[in-house]
């Protein structure tokens, strides 16, 4: 088992940025791809930013050029850096991470573990 703890979210004003952070405890994590989703009420939970345990990353039109997913193994760490965040960005957003594979998929259903989420408000 892997348990998944977001931080970082917030109120943020449209242009700014945030980071999310994720801990992974539990089993080993670094041979794991990991994935941030977000989900916005009324909406479908969508990918945001995935990558592979080798540190390969794929991202959506929708954010890529603005947001950054890394990690950071030895610390069972996952990163997302948000930057020019718009009110479209505004969303529940979701750390998860793969059981028995370690590249990285835009598919929700691909995923095993899941974080209980972090909100994250963007005023316009």
């Amino acid at each position: 088992q892997v348990q998944l703890v977001e931080s970082g979210g917030g109120l943020v004003q449209a242009g700014g940025s945030l980071r999310l952070s994720c801990a992974a405890s539990g089993r080993t994590f670094s041979t794991s791809a990991a994935g941030w989703f977000r989900q916005a009420p009324g909406k479908q939970r969508e990918l945001v930013a995935t990558i592979s345990s080798g540190g390969s990353t794929n991202y959506p039109d929708s954010v890529k050029g603005r947001f950054t997913i890394s990690r950071e193994n030895a610390k069972n760490m996952v990163y997302l850096q948000m930057n020019s965040l718009k009110p479209e960005d505004a969303a529940v957003y979701y750390c998860a991470a793969r059981k028995s594979s370690g590249a990285w998929s835009s598919y929700a259903e691909r995923y095993d573990y899941w974080g209980q989420g972090t909100q994250v408000t963007v005023s316009s």
